[in-house]
């Protein structure tokens, strides 16, 4: 199972949370960003709907898949040291 951390983190003068290498937009307080954090993992666990996706990768190739609305991934939200 894919396992999406949030880590919450300084940021431009005030607080954001980032996944991977994408910042959030930017917070007052560590608390409010930790609050938006841990809202959007929450809704990042919530089920949809399932439907076809069509993407293309790095090399330029287009794909076609079937996204499964119930394959959810599992959150984490942390505070950086």
């Amino acid at each position: 199972m894919v396992k999406v951390k949030y880590e919450v983190v300084e940021h431009d003068g005030g607080w954001a949370y980032k996944v991977g290498d994408v910042v959030s937009e930017t917070f007052p307080s560590h608390e409010a960003a930790h609050k938006a954090a841990s809202d959007a993992a929450a809704r990042q666990t919530v089920a949809g709907q399932t439907g076809g996706i069509v993407y293309e990768d790095r090399d330029g190739r287009w794909h076609e898949e079937v996204a499964d609305g119930r394959d959810r991934p599992s959150t984490e939200v942390v505070d950086k040291d």
